[in-house]
C-alpha cells in the first residue's frame, strides 16, 4: 500500500505565495511521474504541473511563470511553489504519483486566494 500525504495549503491574499508538499510512503518500488492537479467547485479536475523522474517538467498554461514543481527523489516528495497567486487559483489541490505498483492520489489540500 502507498500513501500520499499533502500539506501546505491555506488562505492567502492575491499576489501571495504558498508551497505545497506531498510525501509518498509505503511499499514503493519506483516512482515515475509525479504531478499536481486541482479541482475548483463545479469544475473538472485539471492538471496543474507534472515532473518526471528525470526532472522534466510541464505546466498548465494558466500557471506558467508563476508555479514551480520540483521533487526530492531521496524523500519521495514533490513540491509545488505557487507565487503571484490569483483568486482563480482557488481549488482543492491533489498530488498524484505514478509508481510501481500503481497510481495513487493524495487526499487533497485546500488553497484559497482572496481578492
Amino acid at each position: 500500500q502507498v500513501q500520499l500525504v499533502e500539506s501546505g495549503g491555506g488562505l492567502v491574499q492575491a499576489g501571495g505565495s504558498l508551497r505545497l508538499s506531498c510525501a509518498a510512503s509505503g511499499s514503493i518500488f519506483r516512482i515515475n511521474n509525479m504531478g499536481w492537479y486541482r479541482q475548483a467547485p463545479g469544475k473538472e479536475r485539471e492538471l496543474v504541473a507534472f515532473i518526471t523522474s528525470g526532472g522534466y517538467t510541464d505546466y498548465a498554461d494558466s500557471v506558467k511563470g508563476r508555479f514551480t514543481i520540483s521533487r526530492d527523489n531521496a524523500k519521495n516528495t514533490v513540491y509545488l511553489q505557487m507565487n503571484s497567486l490569483k483568486p482563480e487559483d482557488t481549488a482543492v489541490y491533489y498530488c498524484n504519483a505514478e509508481t510501481v505498483p500503481g497510481d495513487y492520489w493524495g487526499q487533497g489540500t485546500q488553497v484559497s486566494v482572496s481578492s
